[in-house]
């Protein structure tokens, strides 16, 4: 109804449409579109290549002109796509014994042709694949005529690299407009037929540059900064699933690990965190996770429990072992051979007095505390005991007391659980850090509870400054993947990992290592420790927040981060930001909360997922029509 008559009826004005969707005026032209004063034109996909490898139209992805890029696909009944491939196969046969009747040389491309037919129809027979009808468009913008010209020049030179025929919609350049608007409908109808690995190959946003794993799995890093593509990765499909991250402060460590943590949890690993600063809180809180603050007030941690489900018939064995990590830890040095002996023979009183003998059913006892041992060590007959008694002392009656005063009052449970160590005092966070990495690391080996994990451990300068908290994240190192679980170390101190054995160890055992900005003091024994070549060092010099260097399975890639405006909500921690940002409600408390909800569902995420990864490499069948 026009303005005017809307008007006189008393019905409110006409909104227009969006003009993303409809423009306010579009002239039609033989060659090219007038759309608002822009002009565009379509090109149609007409020819592909034969063989194809995962991700080979990320190029048409990372173009450096205005362009809109449209794959229309549509699946191929069974019974519809055997019978054309009986058809197709009858015909090619046809032509191939009409040629050998005439007595005329074999035709290369029609016995190719037959190759791939057969081999097709072969698989879709046995239920290896399916057919599809795919169609790509493009549809190249500029603001005059002449630049449209050249912009389409450029982008026909990329097809032509790709081996892609591609032709100008003549006299259909509305059509082919049309198939590219996020409409869902092609009247173009210009289509060729896929097979199911040449279509996963199709998918656009793969990085060359890494290989892709053949279940399509993955987390999105970012964009490569080279190409312009994304950058998917998927540590499951690597030898070992450990990573590392090394950075200078502010190089954006943290929030690259806050965004694995929390894509990982889109599909269905569980993450445990042992978070030094609370950074990840408002990420627990907004995904229903849990948050334990060790130091806080009736918040305690005895490291002297036992684990009968995890451990069986060795848990007191192995909180022996464990309790002698501790020690050095907690006194601040190693301890000398006549200690040693006095905590095992203490060890043993101290929960022999508690009723806790090996027998594995005496373990579901009340555990004794470490002012249990320290009283035990005082007791014992050599005088090293009684004087490791005394190093003990602020740990026990003293200002540090407040941690193992009692038995552990919190366990982790849920599918994101965070330790925060912010409360702690520093003398106790090379320990605190020790402990809640060993709280998380029983639910890890727990054998009545089999999935994938994600063991994060921020600020692992704290653990690799000690010899003993090295060697326990050594042995973590080495024995995740056999738990199923992923053990991700980050640190903005290299020299802590690279300047001892057990430190390159641990970066030696992580099929994964990421490298973002780094400070000049650094840069060297990081180049020399990862083989960088001189241009890999320029940039990680140069390197903006968040741009660095992905190696893995022998390649590398360089890339920047990426995530969306409500990913960075929760995972940022600049203070200027932060003052603004208002704190996610509900989170939960150091004393008071409930076992988190179930993760949410596939169907709850739709929304924000990201893509889950790329095919492996196959080849690309298509059959002629």
């Amino acid at each position: 109804m026009p303005t005017r008559a809307r008007r006189a009826f008393g019905l409110p004005p006409r909104r227009s449409a969006s003009p993303f969707l409809a423009p306010g005026a579009v002239r039609v032209r033989a060659d090219r579109l007038e759309v608002d004063g822009r002009m565009c034109r379509t090109l149609l996909v007409t020819g592909y290549p034969r063989e194809v490898f995962p991700g080979w139209l990320a190029p048409l992805a990372a173009l450096d002109v205005a362009s809109d890029v449209a794959v229309h696909v549509l699946g191929v009944p069974s019974a519809v796509a055997a019978e054309r491939l009986r058809r197709q196969l009858a015909r090619l046969e046809a032509s191939r014994r009409l040629t050998a009747d005439r007595g005329r040389l074999a035709e290369p491309a029609v016995e190719v042709a037959a190759e791939d037919a057969a081999d097709l129809a072969a698989r879709v027979a046995r239920g290896q694949g399916r057919l599809f009808r795919v169609a790509v468009h493009l549809t190249v913008w500029a603001d005059s005529a002449a630049e449209l010209d050249a912009a389409v020049g450029r982008v026909r030179g990329l097809l032509d690299s790709l081996l892609l025929d591609a032709h100008p919609a003549t006299f259909r350049q509305l059509q082919g407009w049309l198939a590219t608007r996020p409409l869902g409908v092609d009247p173009v109808g210009l289509s060729r037929t896929f097979d199911t690995d040449a279509l996963a190959a199709t998918f656009p946003f793969a990085s060359p540059d890494l290989p892709v794993p053949a279940d399509g799995g993955g987390v999105l890093y970012g964009i490569n900064s080279v190409s312009g593509g994304l950058v998917l990765w998927d540590r499951w499909a690597q030898p070992n699933y450990n990573a590392v991250i090394l950075a200078r402060s502010g190089a954006g460590k943290s929030y690259l690990a806050k965004l694995d943590a929390l894509r990982s949890l889109f599909t269905g690993v569980q993450v445990l965190v042992v978070d030094p600063e609370d950074e990840y809180s408002r990420l627990a809180g907004a995904v229903g996770g849990t948050t334990i603050r060790l130091g806080a007030a009736g918040v305690h941690l005895n490291p002297l429990d036992l684990d009968p489900d995890g451990d069986g018939d060795e848990a007191l064995v192995r909180r022996g072992l464990f309790v002698h990590t501790l020690l050095p830890v907690l006194v601040g040095r190693p301890l000398e051979p006549a200690e040693t002996a006095a905590l095992d023979r203490a060890l043993l009183a101290a929960y022999a007095t508690a009723g806790i003998t090996t027998d594995p059913r005496t373990h579901t006892r009340p555990a004794p505390l470490l002012a249990d041992l320290a009283a035990a060590l005082h007791e014992d007959a050599d005088p090293a005991g009684a004087g490791l008694a005394r190093l003990l002392g602020p740990y026990t009656t003293g200002t540090h007391a407040g941690l193992f005063a009692g038995p552990t009052t919190t366990r982790p449970a849920g599918h994101l659980v965070v330790l925060s160590l912010r409360d702690l005092a520093e003398p106790v966070r090379p320990a605190g850090t020790l402990l809640a990495l060993d709280a998380l690391w029983r639910t890890v080996v727990n054998r009545n509870d089999r999935r994938r994990r994600l063991l994060v451990v921020d600020e692992a300068w704290l653990l690799a400054q000690d010899p003993a908290g090295a060697r326990f994240l050594l042995r973590l190192a080495k024995a995740a993947r056999k738990h199923w679980c992923g053990l991700t170390t980050v640190t903005q101190d290299p020299a802590d990992l690279l300047g001892t054995d057990l430190g390159r160890a641990v970066v030696a055992n992580a099929a994964t290592q990421i490298l973002l900005s780094q400070a000049p003091q650094a840069v060297d024994e990081v180049a020399a420790a990862f083989g960088l070549s001189q241009g890999e060092r320029i940039h990680l010099l140069a390197a903006r927040p968040g741009e660095g260097l992905l190696a893995g399975a022998g390649a590398r890639v360089l890339f920047q981060t990426l995530a969306s405006a409500g990913e960075h909500e929760l995972v940022t921690t600049d203070p200027a930001e932060l003052t603004t940002t208002p704190e996610t409600p509900g989170a939960p408390q150091a004393l008071h909360w409930d076992p988190p909800p179930p993760p949410p569902t596939g169907a709850d995420l739709s929304a924000q997922a990201v893509p889950a990864g790329a095919p492996s490499r196959r080849r690309a069948r298509k059959v002629t029509r």
